[in-house]
């Protein structure tokens, strides 16, 4: 299948990543968003695909048509491939000939009976645990010329802050959220510790030391205990 696109000039396809706000988009969109800008701005790509190793695991969170995805499961199959290569040792991996690779056979053997004529992977630097690569696949032999190799590196330098910054949003978000939890328990035990301290006429440290004590005989977390408790008083 000949290629005709026209390429978007890089500025567009960089500042069109730039302008990605991380707060309104997930991991996947975000991924989805580099692979189909890698499309546009390499030509010579029939399909690109992003490779995310979690935890020692291989997945394709985003492709831009069923081929990469294909190459790439075949990889995760075998356990090698290039895709595995750039994601998980951090090598760029050029292909001019994918038929005809000695170092994976079976990888080799999947794209000549897909017509994958060459490939390139780039690692996607991202802070341990997780780590990625970027795919581009061609039905043409030698697709990949020294420039194109170079606007990946740059493309794949643009994903990795991207997703860097995605992943910090993510961990401010779930401590955000873990805060206003703990804000809620604390609320929720006042008011039980209240009203004990209102029945029983004692202090606030002893009202808090019923409380604990009554969880840790319920086996029951102090938050669940003091919301019966504030609960049972309401409807009493």
């Amino acid at each position: 299948m000949v290629q005709n696109r026209r390429p978007v000039p890089p500025y567009e396809a960089f500042d069109e990543l730039a302008r990605l706000v991380v707060s309104e988009h997930s991991l996947d969109s975000v991924m989805t968003a580099i692979a189909e800008v890698g499309k546009r701005l390499l030509p010579a790509a029939v399909e690109v695909s992003v490779t995310l190793v979690r935890h020692g695991r291989a997945e394709t969170v985003a492709s831009t048509g069923p081929l990469a995805a294909q190459m790439d499961e075949r990889q995760y199959t075998d356990g090698a491939g290039p895709c595995l290569s750039a994601a998980k040792d951090g090598d760029l991996i050029l292909l001019p000939d994918a038929g005809a690779d000695e170092r994976w056979p079976e990888f080799a053997a999947a794209a000549r009976e897909r017509g994958v004529g060459s490939s390139l992977s780039v690692p996607v630097a991202l802070p341990e645990p997780i780590s990625a690569g970027l795919n581009l696949y061609s039905d043409r032999l030698a697709a990949f010329a020294p420039q194109d190799v170079e606007l990946a590196r740059t493309l794949a330098a643009y994903a990795a802050v991207t997703l860097a910054n995605l992943h910090l949003f993510e961990a401010q978000r779930r401590v955000a959220d873990h805060l206003e939890r703990a804000l809620e328990s604390r609320g929720v035990i006042d008011q039980a510790k209240g009203i004990l301290m209102a029945e029983h006429r004692c202090p606030a440290d002893d009202a808090f030391a019923m409380l604990v004590e009554l969880s840790q005989r319920t086996n029951r977390k102090l938050r669940d205990v003091a919301q019966a408790l504030v609960d049972s008083t309401a409807v009493g």
